[in-house]
């Protein structure tokens, strides 16, 4: 009793990790204390590093970049400094298309993962959302938020605010069901968060079976989006299928807690920067 065996879990996540990571999830709230402390400890670290197993090394981080003093900028001397003296041996001063600054890219994208828990936040859904978010941070690191909603829609990480990955991943594990859903006002959250992003392409990623009591209101909120991406239970599918085809999102379903870096390589492929 209160002892986790590091050996056994390495390999049981190299058999299945699916399975182990839902059960390590499920284990998070053991009535042992001290097992419970240790897995709420390894549990965040151990999805990050499943999750980004399946993602693409590329993201949407903002870079530095070198362009013409022209377009404005911090000058930068080491690259400029040629253009200077050559300037300066002319008698003259070095002109601005002579010089040359860097700055930083807009970030190419920013995401906001919606989270539904008005049902039973069970092993695998718990887990899912963290994959969930742990692929949200790793493919937008500068500009990612989480959202979470049932009865009331809670903004767990805002847009602005600069979470560890880790400490997003332990609260959604936190997390626990209850109440009806209020769809729409999640997604007009949605909207908000992303409308103080920097980033061209703005991506809400919502994870819900999308059964609504305002189901009008929903596919009204779900249009005003740039883009949206519904990920669905594969056992509670239609209602999903339907605010995607009322709204153009693109949807698919979910069968495992790692299907989701795979679901969103490839439902972003088409339009990735």
């Amino acid at each position: 009793m209160g002892v986790l065996d590091e050996e056994a879990l390495a390999s049981a996540l190299s058999d299945d990790p699916d399975e182990t990571l839902t059960l390590l999830v499920e284990m998070s709230s053991a009535t042992d204390e001290a097992l419970r402390s240790q897995v709420r400890r390894l549990a965040p670290r151990l999805i990050l590093e499943q999750t980004r197993r399946g993602l693409p090394r590329s993201s949407g981080v903002s870079k530095r970049r070198i362009r013409a003093a022209t377009v404005g900028g911090d000058i930068d001397l080491d690259r400029s400094m040629d253009s200077v003296l050559g300037a300066r041996a002319e008698g003259r001063r070095a002109r601005l298309d002579e010089l040359l600054v860097s700055d930083w890219a807009k970030p190419e994208l920013a995401l906001c993962l919606v989270i539904d828990r008005s049902g039973s936040m069970n092993g695998a859904r718990l887990t899912t959302a963290a994959v969930a978010a742990a692929a949200c941070a790793s493919l937008a690191p500068r500009e990612n938020a989480v959202i979470t909603f049932a009865a009331l829609v809670d903004v767990l990480k805002p847009m602005q605010e600069r979470h560890p990955a880790s400490e997003t991943v332990a609260s959604i594990l936190s997390l626990r069901g209850h109440g009806t859903t209020s769809l729409s006002a999640a997604l007009e959250q949605a909207r908000r968060q992303l409308g103080r992003a920097a980033a061209r392409r703005k991506v809400t990623l919502l994870l819900s079976d999308c059964r609504a009591t305002e189901e009008s209101e929903s596919a009204a909120a779900a249009s005003s989006l740039q883009e949206l991406i519904i990920l669905a239970p594969s056992d509670d599918v239609e209602a999903a299928e339907q605010l995607a085809r009322a709204s153009g999102a693109a949807w698919a379903a979910v069968d495992s807690v790692l299907d989701v870096p795979r679901l969103l390589n490839r439902l972003m492929a088409d339009d990735r920067v």
